[in-house]
């Protein structure tokens, strides 16, 4: 596919933020060519397996397309694992090349090369390394065009693409099968729902591509004449990225658009009164024009010029955050509040959610461009299956499902029966057909007299405080729920002001401050408000330092691992229920 893409496209394929780097389809399907030849220069047999450790960035889609053009079966990396996690990965999947970023990824490698009795060659993207090729050198090894031909030619659709190892929120990861139908359906769904093919589409590429969304993204935009825009690595410089590449399109986890409305409603609320009321009437003539147009209505003329003043004053700052040209924002891969989903609706900025699983290639539901149901995830998209179990969970079916895990026939028939995934999620089909998830089987929490309580919504609620960066509720066989806060550190220095605490205190002094306490108090009991008195917390503690991915309680993908916080914090849960 990336090759007859390359074929018959014209114009920029690849970019970086910036300008340092552009290719056209061109030079596209050259590096390409020169890639998959270079691994079969090296003895890479249709079937081997070929991992990618390295952050998003160009030369990750190079490797991961050159490595399919060469029939290989591409296995990433999230380059934030640890090396005992890469080496989980590379014997596993029984990798025989890997490319690492740099130095200090191929540094990782060396460090459990024994625990990879497959691998033979480490191929290093940027500068060089001990013991490494160099991307310039695997291209060089290249020999006639025709050998990568021949390959692309011989692969089939049931053929596998990718191995995707799950993030692991629960025991080691999984290495989800996905076949080149799966890949090449999904994209097609994906294509029709979003009607990516009528323009090429620019879309913004910041996600770890060891994700298979990513990826499908990736392999989309190329499909249909896309551009792809890599940021620059720099999370310090992900919002100037971002405005200066003026993507069409942005697909990102509800952390990042969660930020940037906190970020837009911090300067609102250090603005002067004026701007405030402004700000609040804009948004409330957004609000108003969204409401009437999903209605099917037409707005009467003085509507119309209210909203185009609030437009011209306010609403359009807030969409110039994006780059001023995005047509639609996606959201998946964790809940998010429908509050942020209505706050830049009412800007204008047109936020998609979805839900999927690796398992079904990251595609099951998506909301409808242009009419979308907040507080859902969509409807399914064409040709895939959606059913609720007598339990309530969430049943796929359809072209994208995988055929299996990697090497786990136990997980497998666990996974599939009757052709259908058994998702783990919990969730109801509205009267439209629109998926509502509810939480997640495994994260049920049985109270001590008995009653079921779903901990994601209430922990969706806690989050939605100013000051609270995530939240993990508690309370299984328990008399009453209790809550393991953490302090968001982009507001710290806002909670300190707020409380008369000195401007640099950091989190383990405000955790610790009554009235830092009191602050989250009132939030929590805000909180509680919209839930029953048995979903209601209790009692919470403020944890002295952020939940991080690199401490193994977040994944990749920013979920919570729970079996590891409740461990790991044991002693802390259990003193929320001492006298």
């Amino acid at each position: 596919m990336a090759l007859e893409a390359a074929a018959r496209r014209s114009g920029a394929a690849l970019t970086v933020a910036g300008g340092e780097r552009t290719l056209s389809y061109d030079e596209l399907g050259r590096e390409l060519r020169e890639i998959a030849g270079g691994l079969i220069a090296l003895g890479v047999a249709a079937g081997d397996r070929v991992s990618i450790l390295a952050e998003t960035r160009l030369e990750w889609a190079l490797a991961d397309l050159g490595s399919l053009c060469a029939g290989a079966v591409v296995a990433p990396i999230y380059h934030t694992n640890s090396p005992d996690e890469c080496a989980y990965v590379l014997a596993h999947a029984g990798s025989r090349v890997v490319f690492c970023e740099d130095a200090a990824q191929v540094a990782k490698i060396a460090q459990v090369r024994s625990q990879c009795p497959e691998l033979e060659h480490v191929v290093v993207i940027e500068g060089e390394a001990p013991g490494a090729l160099t991307l310039g050198d695997l291209r060089s090894r290249a020999g006639a065009p025709d050998l990568v031909d021949e390959r692309v030619a011989a692969i089939r659709p049931d053929d596998l693409a990718t191995l995707v190892y799950t993030s692991g929120t629960t025991g080691p990861p999984k290495g989800c099968m996905l076949t080149h139908s799966n890949v090449l359906e999904t994209m097609r769904l994906y294509t029709r729902r979003l009607g990516l093919d009528r323009e090429p589409p620019s879309i913004f590429m910041f996600l770890p591509l060891a994700h298979v969304l990513a990826r499908v993204t990736q392999l989309v935009t190329i499909d249909v004449g896309g551009t792809l825009i890599f940021w620059r690595g720099d999370p310090k410089l992900l919002a100037d990225d971002l405005k200066e590449a003026q993507p069409t399109h942005v697909p990102a986890v509800p952390r990042i658009y969660e930020k940037v409305q906190r970020a837009i409603l911090d300067r609102v609320e250090a603005g002067e009164r004026l701007k405030r009321e402004l700000f609040g009437w804009a948004l409330r003539e957004g609000h108003a024009m969204r409401a009437v147009e999903r209605g099917g209505g037409s707005p009467g003329p003085l509507q119309r010029v209210r909203h185009a003043l609030a437009d011209r004053l306010v609403l359009r700052q807030v969409r110039s955050v994006f780059g001023g040209r995005l047509q639609q924002a996606l959201v998946g891969a964790a809940p998010i509040g429908a509050d942020v989903l209505e706050f830049f609706d009412a800007c204008g900025v047109e936020i998609l959610e979805g839900y999927g699983m690796t398992e079904s290639c990251a595609a099951a539901t998506l909301n409808l461009p242009g009419s979308p149901r907040f507080g859902t995830v969509g409807p399914p998209l064409d040709e895939t299956q959606v059913a609720i179990d007598d339990d309530g969970e969430v049943l796929l079916r359809g072209p994208n499902v995988f055929p299996g895990y990697y090497r786990d026939e136990a997980a497998t028939r666990e996974t599939l029966r009757d052709g259908w995934l058994l998702t783990g999620d919990l969730g109801e089909l509205d009267a439209e057909g629109c998926l509502r998830l509810t939480g997640r089987k495994k994260d049920i929490i049985i109270t001590s007299s008995g009653k079921n309580v779903t901990p994601v919504n209430i922990e969706n609620a806690l989050r939605e405080s100013r000051w609270v960066s995530e939240a993990v509720v508690y309370g299984d066989r328990r008399q009453y729920l209790v809550a393991l806060l953490t302090l968001d550190p982009d507001q710290l220095g806002h909670l300190a002001e707020l409380v008369g605490a000195p401007p640099a205190a950091d989190a383990a002094t405000l955790s610790a401050d009554p009235r830092a306490r009191a602050a989250l108090q009132a939030d929590v009991d805000a909180a509680n408000a919209r839930f029953a008195r048995i979903e209601q917390v209790k009692r919470f503690a403020i944890l002295d330092h952020d939940l991080t991915q690199a401490a193994g309680e977040l994944t990749p993908t920013l979920k919570i691992k729970r079996a590891v916080i409740y461990d790991r914090y044991k002693d802390l849960f259990a003193s929320l229920y001492d006298d």
